[in-house]
């Protein structure tokens, strides 16, 4: 397991380095079919720059106002609070701000920079559905996510997928619209060299897969370890079992979940949770394990 944390700290480093480097040359598209010319490398480099600060630092307000999460009240949330509470004590991690978010249908998930700057947001319907236990056994996994420094990797790969999809599609607009120049005419797009304008394709083409692949690579590996780290936060793996269990079973989707956020959280916000893989492909694009395997493998660690 430490072995684990201590991989995911160079992944983390390395993956944040690709992604930074594909927002450069998104942005250097963008720049250069926009009419920038010249100016578009310094505002390629310019721009990443700004985002991975923005996104370091307030990555997690940002998720937080796209969730609609409020701050956990110390007198109609104190069951999850005093929960929290006895988790990070047995597991020594610094306590987490709590956050709720109005929604009927039971998840959560973590974000964050760091363990002294985390957040813990859980669902309304998730303290509705679950039992004490079922309900530690989730607050034990997203602290996990935290003691384990999957958070600021997911949090800042969520926001800067978001950003390296939606300047995509600006491409995509220069490209097959060819934008207009000074003067109303045909803009740098219209005009611009075939082998660019080939690459800048390639490139619409490869945002939206590479966030998908970028955010099921992120979540499937690192769903299994805060599993089996949550169970010995809490020395009782029937709690989480029951808790996956439950969230399998339901059918509603998070309201306030995004395509850019879909991983942070325990289960898929917008599908069904299937308790097995089932039918072919099913899952195969999914950020998240099947719960069926997930169950297993926590019976394994008994």
């Amino acid at each position: 397991m430490f072995q684990s944390i201590t991989t995911n700290k160079y992944k983390t480093a390395l993956i944040v380095f690709l992604v930074f480097a594909f927002l450069i040359v998104i942005i250097y598209f963008v720049a250069y079919f926009s009419g920038l010319g010249a100016y578009a490398i310094p505002i390629a480099v310019v721009f990443s720059i700004a985002t991975s600060f923005i996104s370091y630092y307030y990555s997690d307000r940002i998720i937080l106002s796209m969730s609609h999460a409020r701050p956990a009240d110390k007198k109609e949330d104190r069951q999850v609070r005093d929960a929290m509470e006895g988790l990070c004590i047995a597991a020594g991690l610094p306590m987490p701000r709590v956050y709720i978010m109005d929604e009927k249908s039971a998840n959560a998930f973590a974000t964050g920079r760091d363990p002294w700057n985390a957040v813990v947001c859980v669902t309304t319907g998730l303290l509705e559905k679950l039992d004490y236990y079922e309900l530690e056994a989730v607050l034990a996994h997203e602290l996990a996510h935290i003691g384990n420094r999957d958070i600021l990797l997911s949090t800042v790969v969520s926001v800067m997928v978001g950003i390296i999809v939606m300047l995509s599609d600006i491409m995509r607009r220069f490209l097959f619209f060819g934008g207009r120049g000074r003067g109303g005419g045909r803009g740098v797009a219209g005009k611009a060299h075939p082998a660019l304008m080939i690459i800048g394709l390639i490139f619409i083409i490869l945002a939206p897969i590479a966030g998908m692949i970028m955010k099921m690579a992120l979540s499937r590996n690192r769903e299994y370890l805060a599993d089996a780290t949550a169970v010995q936060f809490t020395r009782n793996p029937a709690g989480l079992e029951g808790a996956l269990k439950k969230l399998s079973q339901q059918t509603d989707p998070v309201e306030y979940a995004t395509n850019a956020t879909s991983n942070m959280y325990i289960v898929n916000p917008f599908e069904t949770n299937s308790f097995e893989a089932g039918q072919m492909f099913s899952g195969l694009f999914s950020t998240h394990p099947p719960i069926g395997k997930r169950i297993r493998a926590i019976k394994n660690l008994k």
